[in-house]
């Protein structure tokens, strides 16, 4: 009996000092900075983090822990990745049957003639916005309408980058306010808060984020009147479209029964094949594609060989084979999330910056870097919400502060975030599905950089933070926490 107490106390004080913590991140920062700003190269990601694992390992095995406590770290950020990964591998699937099925093509056709160019900016957002509150799944609306736009984007003339950036900023605006999303749950639970409580409180800061971006996305798609988009190439688009393609209201049937199966909460897992399998079968029996050939495709990817430059390019995509770049990457990420996490080295850097939490303004700011750095250096918005959200909870209890300021401030900096970190799953996810670099489309996603910057200017000036007794909030500190902390589902 005395040997196990002794062996659990010596594992739970083992840790990296702060220094260790410090050189491993550090290592991590500057690999990024090298790959792209002295080796010019935004696609090796995969190689920096590899050279990042054995550096944190190092400095893991030199701070006590065994080769078996490193590897568990690293088996669990495998384990947290599994779910998103095989999503994201139907989600190759599923792009590939709703080509070949003639749904993404109907879509891009009906688009391109229904869809002002000055305003296709914002429809891109508010559409997203729409679907994802509707299904509580910014990758569904990403993985459907997200892959439509950039299609209809490219025969406007538009830049994929420019497009993305409207698609994700719409996606996790729904996304974060969905009372069916799993991130809103889980950040609700994380800071003890009301989920209806932590909704209205998002609005004071996500609201005025979304008005900001749709205001700039206007001024910016007054660009694009027409003039600016090469009208030869989108008359080549949609004559290349309508003679291969039967085109159609049956095509919309595959994206119209995954809306509805996510918003009935259904496995994302379970939608993905559903889609794709309905895509499949439409493409057999309205688009002429033999059942060997359909199966060709879902696996290496669809090719189309129209003979139409602008159509072959747009519409090769897709694939379960396609995907594993992004796959493999999002392994590796969460590789070295679950090792940082599991040998403690976040909460060694997290407790540093906990000591500045003495005042509302202290704890807004930290809890927003925390969360920040927590979701760069884990490549897990999950952990990025918990782990921060976690820490400060008794901060906000002191200090009398609301939980759905907490829960409020969990999502203004780890949801929204997590498409900007390219080796993470948000990340990793958005550049598979929609074929644009995270480096790229980053400038233009300006409800994730524009939130974050609302909830620190509501910190340092005290707005809407409030406090127990100036808010009838459900829940607050003073009262026993009835629901229970709701199973992250690992994945949008």
């Amino acid at each position: 009996m005395s040997t196990t107490t002794s062996t659990t106390t010596n594992d739970e004080n083992k840790r990296p000092s702060f220094w260790g913590a410090i050189i491993g991140i550090g290592f991590l920062c500057f690999m990024m900075f090298a790959q792209i700003f002295l080796l010019g190269e935004d696609w090796v990601t995969h190689i920096s983090l590899i050279f990042a694992i054995v550096v944190c390992a190092i400095i893991a095995l030199y701070s006590g822990f065994s080769w078996q406590d490193v590897q568990k770290g690293i088996l669990y950020g495998c384990e947290i990745a599994m779910l998103p990964m095989l999503i994201l591998m139907m989600v190759g699937v599923l792009v590939a049957s709703w080509i070949a099925s003639g749904t993404i093509p109907s879509l891009i056709y009906y688009g391109l003639q229904l869809i002002n160019p000055s305003y296709f900016l914002v429809t891109a957002v508010i559409v997203c916005a729409v679907a994802s509150l509707v299904t509580g799944s910014s990758w569904t609306t990403a993985a459907t309408f997200g892959v439509a736009f950039i299609g209809i984007g490219s025969g406007l003339g538009i830049s994929p980058a420019m497009t993305a950036g409207a698609v994700i900023s719409g996606a996790i605006f729904g996304d974060k306010i969905s009372p069916v999303s799993d991130s809103t749950n889980l950040a609700a639970g994380v800071a003890e808060a009301n989920l209806f409580d932590h909704i209205r409180s998002m609005f004071y800061t996500t609201g005025p984020a979304l008005i900001i971006t749709i205001i700039l996305f206007f001024f910016i798609g007054m660009r694009f009147d027409g003039e600016g988009a090469d009208i030869s190439r989108t008359a080549e688009l949609l004559a290349g479209i309508r003679e291969n393609y039967s085109v159609g209201l049956l095509a919309f049937l595959p994206p119209l029964v995954v809306v509805v199966l996510a918003y009935r909460r259904i496995n994302a897992l379970a939608v993905m094949v559903i889609g794709s399998l309905l895509g499949a079968g439409l493409a057999v029996a309205t688009q002429g594609v033999g059942l060997g050939s359909m199966m060709n495709y879902m696996n290496y990817g669809y090719v189309s060989e129209t003979g139409v430059e602008a159509v072959d390019s747009l519409l090769s995509r897709g694939g379960l084979q396609g995907m594993m770049w992004t796959i493999s990457l999002g392994f590796i990420g969460l590789s070295l999330g679950g090792l940082l996490e599991k040998t403690r080295m976040l909460e060694v850097l997290l407790e540093k910056m906990g000591k500045l939490v003495s005042n509302s303004r202290g704890l807004i700011v930290t809890h927003v870097v925390s969360s920040l750095a927590t979701n760069l250096f884990s490549a897990s918005q999950y952990i990025a919400i918990i782990i921060p959200g976690r820490m400060f909870v008794p901060a906000y209890r002191k200090l009398k502060i609301l939980p759905s300021v907490c829960s409020r401030t969990c999502e203004d900096s780890a949801t929204v975030t997590s498409p900007l970190v390219p080796w993470g799953l948000g990340g990793a996810y958005y550049m598979g599905v929609l074929g644009v670099s995270a480096w790229d489309y980053m400038g233009w996603t300006f409800l994730a950089i524009i939130t974050p910057v609302i909830a620190i200017l509501y910190g340092l000036f005290n707005i809407c933070i409030w406090r127990e007794g100036e808010r009838n909030d459900v829940n607050t500190y003073n009262q026993p926490y009835t629901e229970s902390l709701p199973q992250a589902e690992l994945a949008k």
